[in-house]
């Protein structure tokens, strides 16, 4: 019992601040606090600053506006493009769920998997930017929905897994918010006028739904953290 509360201390600990939770451990070791009464302190201290934490408006942005919506989204493109893939492949319709669009091809097929790529990428970037310290929660309502589809899904053809093609890229995106605070801004102009050419060409092909477009929002968040004042990119909760 004493190695499972042990476990939980050092789990929950890592999500106060690294020199405080440094200073909290070491203040619970030297005053000889047991594991269980220690992950009480350290949990307590937790809520109260997480607490804290969500009276400001980015952990909502990051979490309800950003994480949840965003996940829907590319659920349902991670699930376009493997349909599109399996037809491709084998000729025919393998899910009732997806038509096929008017002008399918495997170049279609490429600008739809590209766009993927960029959109989860930079809603991972904007949701670990935006708030970095309550990170999990966002991943929590990230995870509700990917749970439930994977629950209910039921195309014999294709695999669960097939929903979460989004979730590497944007693994991906939210590393490169902890490990920098900036992204160049021709990087971002780039990454921003690239989406915005692929994104036109799946229109026109009919293969974009009306509601992706939002998620040019997450891309073009790129190009303001690049444009703004470093003050302003360095403050995030």
């Amino acid at each position: 019992m004493t190695e499972t509360f042990r476990f939980l201390l050092e789990w929950v600990s890592r999500l106060l601040e690294p020199d405080e939770r440094e200073a909290v451990l070491g203040d619970l070791r030297e005053d000889g606090i047991s594991a269980w009464r220690s992950f009480i302190e350290v949990s307590s201290l937790v809520v109260r600053r997480q607490a804290a934490l969500w009276q400001d408006w980015r952990p909502w942005l990051a979490a309800f506006a950003l994480a949840l919506p965003c996940t829907f989204l590319l659920m349902g493109v991670s699930f376009s493009i493997s349909c599109t893939l399996q037809r491709l492949l084998r000729g025919q319709q393998p899910c009732a769920a997806c038509a096929p669009t008017a002008h399918e091809n495997s170049l279609l097929l490429l600008c739809q998997f590209a766009l993927l790529l960029q959109w989860s990428w930079a809603v991972g970037f904007m949701v670990g930017r935006v708030s970095r310290r309550t990170l999990w929660a966002s991943c929590l309502l990230c995870a509700l929905p990917c749970a439930y589809c994977l629950s209910k899904f039921h195309e014999s053809s294709l695999t669960p897994l097939c929903l979460l093609l989004f979730v590497p890229p944007a693994i991906a995106g939210i590393h490169h918010s902890a490990r920098t605070n900036a992204i160049g801004y021709k990087t971002s102009i780039a990454l921003l006028t690239t989406a915005l050419v692929l994104m036109f060409g799946a229109w026109v092909n009919g293969a974009l739904w009306a509601p992706n477009w939002m998620l040019i929002l997450p891309v073009s968040f790129t190009v303001l953290m690049a444009w703004r004042p470093a003050p302003w990119r360095t403050n995030s909760n």
